[in-house]
């Protein structure tokens, strides 16, 4: 009985799907999205799904807030949306509240998925288009993601704007990188736990560091990574950052961990909080976190920006 109910569940969701472009004809447009995977969407998209913040943001950026029919949990704080948009679990989407949005398009993240699971292999069986956005690893790859998404909404103009505002201001503070010799070295603490977790290569943030003329001290290894303490004390950091936003005097508790106080950062009190959304999400906000990473760590040659 469940089986037959998932059956026509599955035939009613294809049958909606096909409603939406029956008729399109030369209205629809045939791409590929970022992974090389074909899709083809309406040559004017009107309802947007978006499964990622940083997605999120950069198509509210693109003026395309109002477009926007539902989100993920963490989109919830994105300015620019009806407050009272569907929020939806996109580890395990609902094909039903998912078809009733009546979406031209779902604007998924390489985040939504679990190991090789599509979780929303269902809803492209039945004609969906689902566009998947990776995880960017550099600022320039957070510029393709925003001229990908102009180019699918028709809003080039847009994202040509918004990429040359953003390398407008990450050239001025790449200048000014590329004169420091006395690298300083950095350890960035991300949330909290019972475990820390940090980042080496091959992500954005440590191409921030890059950028600005500091030194990873985990840089020599990839991707998200969890450190320990005794690593940490042991590479001795000349300056601490943490986007840790859920406690209370997060700069202070790092200070006071057993043995840290033999850290260059904490004798130093060179330990600072930053932004948690821009060093968090791959959008146009990340030079907002980079310029805040510039300044904590070289006061004075970024004293101007």
């Amino acid at each position: 009985m469940r089986n037959f109910k998932k059956v026509i569940s599955l035939v009613m969701i294809t049958m909606m799907s096909l409603l939406m472009f029956t008729g399109c004809g030369s209205k629809t447009v045939t791409m590929k999205d970022m992974e090389g995977t074909e899709f083809t969407v309406p040559k004017k998209i009107e309802r947007i799904i978006s499964t990622a913040p940083s997605n999120t943001e950069i198509l509210v950026g693109l003026g395309l807030g109002d477009k926007i029919v539902g989100v993920d949990k963490y989109s919830a704080d994105v300015k620019g949306l009806n407050p009272d948009i569907p929020k939806i679990d996109f580890r395990n989407p609902d094909a039903e509240t998912i078809v009733a949005l009546k979406p031209d398009v779902i604007i998924a993240s390489g985040h939504n998925r679990t190991g090789k699971e599509d979780p929303f292999k269902a809803l492209k069986d039945a004609g969906i288009p689902v566009v998947y956005i990776p995880t960017s690893d550099s600022i320039d790859g957070i510029y393709e993601d925003i001229n990908f998404l102009a180019k699918l909404t028709g809003t080039e103009a847009e994202g040509k704007k918004m990429v040359d505002s953003m390398k407008s201001e990450v050239d001025k503070i790449k200048a000014i990188g590329e004169t420091i010799k006395d690298k300083k070295t950095v350890y960035f603490e991300i949330g909290s736990g019972s475990k820390l977790y940090s980042f080496g290569s091959d992500t954005f943030l440590n191409n921030l560091l890059t950028i600005i003329g500091a030194e990873n001290i985990f840089g020599n290894e990839k991707g998200w990574i969890s450190p320990s303490e005794e690593a940490v004390i042991k590479a001795n950091p000349d300056v601490i950052l943490t986007n840790e936003s859920y406690i209370e005097n997060a700069t202070d508790l790092i200070a006071k961990r057993p043995g840290w106080n033999t850290i260059t950062a904490v004798k130093d009190n060179k330990i600072f909080l930053v932004d948690n959304n821009a060093s968090s999400r791959g959008s146009q906000y990340v030079v907002n976190v980079l310029k805040q990473m510039a300044k904590d760590i070289y006061p004075e040659q970024y004293a101007g920006i």
